[in-house]
């Protein structure tokens, strides 16, 4: 007991020729001429983190290791990341390929507005934030990005760290290991929680994620896109965790944190699929809405790691499934595709603090097929996207369907 939590940043990531970003063209394009694009911008859950996992073990972290140590750098040289923090990752949900290339500008730790360096990394948010030092938003990076590419779709995802949902995790995960199932201490009544989701704090949020979807529009104008030359792809936030009678491990004792790394008593868990995750949805789909836009489409992955989930009683961690690593056969099917939880006991390296609770290299994969299918070849469409079957597609990537 008393053990310090390092909780991760945000609860809510087959490296082929499919997973590369592309060279910049030698000659500038632009709207409506050259190859095809889809750019993502947004935080976290779109940005790959996480990425680097394909399920959890408490076993050697080799066994899951699918990316290698260089998972997140984004640079040319691939040598180091662009923006310190942002872990763009090689399975970020970008890349759908099939002759359409694909640009990462989102960043972990991202809210709408941009954050300066204080102590930590800078976080671009979605505005035109520039100054000396070469710090860009992410509005300004999209708009110069799309000067000389031909940008077809720009997907988003953002809006959960404006809920301090960090702030959230790491309370719902102290209050399960401080205190025993006989007297729980819930996080969902905690002042500190219920201070993001007052009626106030909601249509504040919603504002913020209107005006960042109105800035990537306005990005986009500001080099010649019409609205109807492409599409805006707003995305909704996946359940990372199930309800408390879904769980593997009791909510008594100390195994769901130790062993699954998933501390969240039964009512936090229900609150968070009945209340948390809803409300921030709502704030996506309703700041959509409230732009007035004509040219975006919702693609609601909400329920789409269902089945798969951190610590779900479908799934396991590798050793508890008989899996020997993440290349044995059907291990995507067998294991997790949320990122565990990791307190100090458990957290050592190559994991790293802000991979907590992320969809990782499955749900990545998983995320890009359902991103492909609302694409659509150019004419994106909305839906809802839901696991589809077990295996694997001719991408190895789950298989997921869009309704």
């Amino acid at each position: 007991m008393g053990r310090r939590l390092a909780v991760g940043a945000m609860l809510f990531g087959l490296v082929g020729a499919t997973l590369a970003t592309g060279a910049t063209p030698a000659h500038a394009d632009g709207p409506g001429v050259g190859a095809p694009w889809v750019v993502s911008v947004g935080d976290s859950a779109i940005s790959g983190e996480a990425g680097r996992w394909a399920g959890n073990t408490n076993g050697s972290s080799n066994n899951v290791d699918a990316l290698g140590s260089t998972a997140y750098y984004d640079n040319a040289s691939n040598t180091a990341e662009q923006i310190p923090g942002c872990h763009r990752s090689k399975s970020a949900e970008v890349f759908i390929g099939g002759g359409v290339s694909g640009k990462n500008l989102a960043c972990s730790g991202a809210r709408t507005y941009t954050q300066t360096p204080g102590s930590g990394d800078f976080k671009p948010g979605l505005d035109f934030f520039s100054d000396s030092s070469g710090h860009q938003g992410q509005a300004l990076m999209l708009q110069q990005f799309a000067a000389t590419h031909n940008v077809k779709a720009v997907t988003v995802l953002i809006g959960a760290n404006n809920y301090g949902f960090a702030d959230i995790v790491q309370t719902c995960i102290q209050d399960f290991l401080l205190s025993p199932s006989w007297w729980p201490n819930y996080c969902n009544d905690d002042s500190n929680v219920k201070a993001y989701f007052t009626t106030a704090n909601i249509a504040t949020q919603t504002t913020n994620i209107k005006n960042a979807l109105l800035n990537v529009r306005q990005a986009m104008l500001n080099v010649g896109y019409a609205d109807s030359s492409y599409k805006i792809i707003v995305q909704t936030y996946s359940s990372p965790i199930p309800n408390g009678s879904g769980f593997r491990y009791s909510q008594s004792g100390f195994t769901r944190q130790s062993t699954g790394g998933c501390g969240f008593w039964n009512n936090d868990a229900n609150w968070a699929n009945s209340t948390a995750v809803p409300t921030i949805d709502n704030s996506v789909r309703n700041g959509a809405a409230q732009t007035g836009l004509t040219n975006y489409v919702l693609l609601d992955d909400q329920n789409a790691l269902v089945g798969r989930r951190l610590c779900e009683n479908t799934v396991g961690l590798l050793e508890e499934k008989g899996v020997a690593n993440w290349t044995s056969a059907g291990a995507a099917d067998k294991t997790e595709w949320v990122s565990q939880v990791r307190t100090t006991s458990t957290l050592f390296g190559p994991y790293q603090l802000q991979e907590d609770a992320h969809p990782n290299y499955w749900g990545q994969l998983a995320l890009r097929n359902c991103l492909r299918q609302a694409y659509n070849g150019g004419a994106a469409r909305g839906g809802t996207c839901t696991i589809a079957s077990t295996g694997l597609n001719g991408s190895g990537e789950p298989q997921m369907g869009l309704h």
